[in-house]
């Protein structure tokens, strides 16, 4: 009965974004393939920060949230780094799959691990040894450095584990298999909430206890994904048609050379995005712990949403990718074009649902009404913005299956710090106060939004694309 349901509203949904010129069923099924276990998958790691948040926060109060909102900042410095390196892993792990290059591909996921190793045990060993310098630099609140420090010093080496993961995911995902690392990141996510209850709740070790329930699980999920990409085979899926090669040259020049040439404008595009959030939060701090918290609480609700990105993001990435590498343009353009369409639908319908219930969300992180106020305003405002960051993910997506990853670095450092920066710092030296935060969110996610799209549509990605495929050719011939 609930299948049929399911189905029946399926057909009709289908229907009405075929008819409405937003997506056509078929590319809809397609992406909807690959995209919704991406989407659960964000949604499963997003709330294991919420998770956090909400319980720390219930337990000891904004104090609590404004350290851990520190120390994430100094995490998503290392996750965003990730998230770029793993962009250009699945731009050529999926034009070589779509063009039957499994060698090509085997020996670029090797290069994507080694670059991954170099770069993330130094911010380990960091944010380890460092940590109380790093959170001191953000915050003169005592409390929430203590914190901060503690939650940092903790889930430092879990850092390494999470570079592992997004490029292992990338690379199912490049091969059309989000299933997989959804059930596996689903699985940590699922772990990590528990231990957080059990720890939190169960043995009062308030931050210590949410930070070891997010070190545990992210490692557990590294060993889940590393077993696929050894060539075992899941419960779920036979063997990866591709895997983690380490027969032959360890190191290899060749592919090595436009892995860091496709990826590095991504590292930089996410590198932008993450170190704006120190200013951005420092300059909350102006105006105090209750702003922190109720700032990192919209911040929170902002990662849920763009949940969704995880999965039209990745979708279009892999099926444009896999389409320019079969030389299919025109068809690789449908899917881009289409994606961008569905994602402005359906961050439209999630805004509108966050804004009606905003105060609710704000009262499970928080009980002090002052605060509920401010964090139910935080997150309106975010859910309108987050509009813009679909738009933005999903033309990125687009361009990074053609390997096109220079003009999304662009629109991120013009939107961040051309326009939401300096527009937060206004708050601090004009009346507008609060105020300038809720504005500094709308460009955000608005002015990058605006420099990708244009990118896009003016259709030189396919020219990138041309040009990586030609280089792999030569590389094989």
């Amino acid at each position: 009965m609930v299948s049929r349901l399911f189905r029946a509203v399926w057909r009709v949904l289908a229907t009405l974004l075929e008819r409405a010129n937003i997506i056509e069923r078929s590319r809809l099924r397609a992406t909807v393939d690959l995209a919704w276990p991406r989407i659960v998958t964000g949604l499963a790691r997003m709330s294991k920060q919420t998770a956090d948040i909400a319980m720390v926060g219930l337990v000891l109060g904004p104090s609590a949230i404004a350290g851990l909102a520190f120390a994430y900042a100094y995490w998503q410095l290392g996750d965003r780094l990730s998230l770029g390196l793993s962009g250009g892993s699945i731009s050529l792990v999926s034009q070589h799959y779509g063009a039957d290059e499994i060698e090509l591909a085997n020996r670029a996921i090797t290069q994507s691990y080694l670059i991954a190793t170099a770069l993330s045990i130094p911010l380990a060993v960091a944010f380890y040894w460092q940590a109380e310098f790093l959170i001191g630099i953000m915050s003169g609140d005592p409390t929430a450095v203590a914190y901060g420090a503690t939650y940092l010093t903790i889930v430092a080496p879990a850092i390494v584990f999470e570079f592992y993961n997004k490029v292992a995911s990338r690379i199912f995902a490049g091969v059309g298999d989000t299933f997989t690392p959804m059930l596996i990141r689903g699985g940590g996510a699922a772990v990590n909430i528990l231990l957080n209850a059990v720890l939190i709740f169960g043995f009062d070790m308030g931050v210590v206890g949410a930070a070891v329930g997010t070190a545990v699980s992210t490692a557990l999920i590294t060993v889940g994904l590393l077993w696929g990409l050894a060539g075992k085979s899941y419960p779920t899926r036979d063997a990866l048609p591709v895997h983690l090669s380490v027969s032959g040259q360890l190191v290899d020049p060749s592919l090595l050379r436009p892995l860091v040439s496709v990826s590095t404008p991504l590292i930089f595009q996410q590198l932008a995005r993450a170190a704006v959030a120190f200013p951005l939060l420092a300059i909350a701090a102006v105006f105090g712990s209750v702003a922190v918290a109720g700032y990192e609480i919209a911040r929170r609700m902002r990662d849920l949403i763009n949940s969704l990105s995880w999965g039209f993001s990745i979708a279009s990435s892999s099926l444009v990718g896999r389409h320019l590498g079969k030389g299919e343009e025109g068809i690789a353009a449908a899917y881009g074009d289409e994606i961008i369409r569905f994602s402005l639908f359906a961050y439209a319908v999630t805004a509108v649902l966050v804004i009606v219930f905003a105060e609710p969300i704000a009262q499970l992180f928080v009980t002090d009404p002052e605060v509920v106020d401010l964090a139910a305003t935080f997150v309106a405002v975010t859910a309108v913005a987050t509009i813009g960051l679909g738009l933005d993910e999903a033309a990125t997506g687009a361009l990074r299956g053609a390997g096109d990853t220079r003009w999304p670095f662009y629109a991120a450092l013009i939107g961040l710090y051309g326009f939401a920066l300096p527009v937060a710092f206004l708050g601090v030296v004009t009346p507008l106060g609060v105020a300038a935060l809720y504005l500094s969110l709308v460009a955000e996610m608005f002015v990058p939004a605006v420099v990708t799209l244009y990118r896009y549509y003016t259709g030189a990605w396919r020219d990138v694309s041309r040009s990586l495929r030609d280089r792999a050719e030569s590389v094989t011939d």
